[in-house]
Formats: structure tokens, C-alpha cells, sequence
């Protein structure tokens, strides 16, 4: 039977490393790259008092997103493996189990962080979560 590997991704060095060891690990897997929009960042980009800002935020981080998809797949063709893409808005941790759970992934394996510094300290670690509330197995990669 062909696992389901879900690896999230967010353009960090972590996260890159996460999609290599899953390519190496699970060639024969079915893999599925997902990248979380999280609105929390609006509050940080989007512009102020500008009419449709929010559209303009989300028009953004879409296209943020098929930009990692398109890198994703570029580097999946070197090990002649074909990705599935998705992505999701929400709060990364929550929505990245809930994913897994809703789509009955196998395992999940993601870096051990994307985020640095202040960032990292006030939002809390999103592998962390992954790996307290997922009912799959959880690979960290460092």
C-alpha cells in the first residue's frame, strides 16, 4: 500500500530540508506539499486604509504560495516524483493536523522550524504543536 507523506512548506531552509529527506525517504510514497496562509501575517502586510487590501494581501500570499509549489515540483522532478499541492488559510499548526487528519495522510514530515527570533518566541513553535496534536507519525527534520 503507497503512503501518504504531507509535507508542509514555507520557503525557510528547514522546510526544504524536510521536502529533500521526504524524497529520500519516500520515493515511492505519495507526497503532498501544503502551504498555510496564515492571516495573522495580514495584520503585518496588508495595507492600511487601502480599499480591497485584504484581497490584494490574499492575491499575494496565493501567488507566494504557487511560487513555493512551482520550486517544490522543480526539485521533485529531479527524484522523478510528481507532488500534490494545496494550500490552506489558518493558523499553521492547527491547520496543518487538521489537513492530515480531513485527508487521512499517513505521516507527516516537516523542518523543526521556519520561523526565527522574536517571531518564533511570541507564536510558539509550529512543529512542536504538529507533533503533540497529530494522530499520524510526525518527522522533524533539523
Amino acid at each position: 500500500m503507497t503512503k501518504n507523506i504531507l509535507v508542509p512548506i514555507d520557503g525557510s531552509p528547514q522546510s526544504d530540508d524536510a521536502l529533500d529527506y521526504a524524497f529520500e525517504e519516500f520515493s515511492d510514497a505519495d507526497i503532498t506539499v501544503l502551504n498555510v496562509i496564515d492571516p495573522i501575517d495580514a495584520g503585518y502586510s496588508a495595507p492600511v486604509g487601502m480599499p480591497g487590501g485584504s484581497e490584494e494581501w490574499y492575491q499575494n500570499a496565493t501567488e507566494q504560495s504557487e511560487a513555493l509549489f512551482e520550486d517544490a515540483q522543480a526539485k521533485a522532478d529531479e527524484f522523478g516524483i510528481e507532488l500534490a499541492s494545496a494550500h490552506e488559510m489558518g493558523r499553521p499548526a492547527r491547520t496543518i493536523v487538521e489537513y492530515a487528519e480531513e485527508h487521512d495522510f499517513d505521516q507527516i514530515v516537516m523542518g523543526s522550524h521556519g520561523r526565527s527570533g522574536v517571531s518564533r518566541i511570541l507564536l510558539g513553535s509550529v512543529a512542536e504543536t504538529v507533533v503533540r496534536r497529530a494522530t499520524v507519525p510526525v518527522t522533524v527534520v533539523r
